[in-house]
């Protein structure tokens, strides 16, 4: 099961990328809900908000390191809750989802734009809802029935 979501991730999350560089132009937007909710392709070189624009090589190696840990420690995370484990899955699907750009163009796309919020993607939205499930699962000391 963990498997298949860590794919479904990264699928949907490479999938709307694609179609996003292969319908717009950078900087382009499209009103879904004007003054609300747009796609925009922004081209991101940092991470969250564009931070640490020239920090590329720091955020190849967090992103191989987080994967490393994870099959490393992956029987001791399956133990763990469900919120905790599967949020670790989704973190790690954001994780590589944003490493294939960062390894193929430089640059992770971003799409999703609340006008109100930085832009962001698939696999940023992956690792907030994944970090939120860890997260969740130490504060309430979730324990699998």
């Amino acid at each position: 099961m963990a498997f298949v979501l860590f794919v479904l991730i990264l699928v949907a999350d490479q999938l709307t990328k694609y179609a996003i560089s292969a319908n717009f132009l950078p900087g382009e937007s499209l009103p879904v809900v004007p003054h609300i909710f747009h796609i925009t392709y922004v081209l991101n070189p940092g991470a969250a908000f564009g931070m640490l624009p020239q920090a590329r090589w720091f955020f190849v190696l967090a992103a191989v390191a987080l994967f490393i840990a994870f099959m490393a420690y992956h029987r001791q995370l399956k133990r763990q809750p469900a919120a905790f484990y599967y949020g670790c899955v989704a973190m790690l699907a954001g994780a590589v989802g944003n490493l294939i750009d960062r390894i193929r163009q430089g640059l992770v796309i971003d799409f999703f734009d609340f006008r109100i919020w930085p832009v962001f993607n698939v696999a940023d939205v992956a690792i907030v809802l994944g970090v939120a499930g860890m997260v969740f699962a130490i504060l309430f000391r979730m324990k699998d029935a």
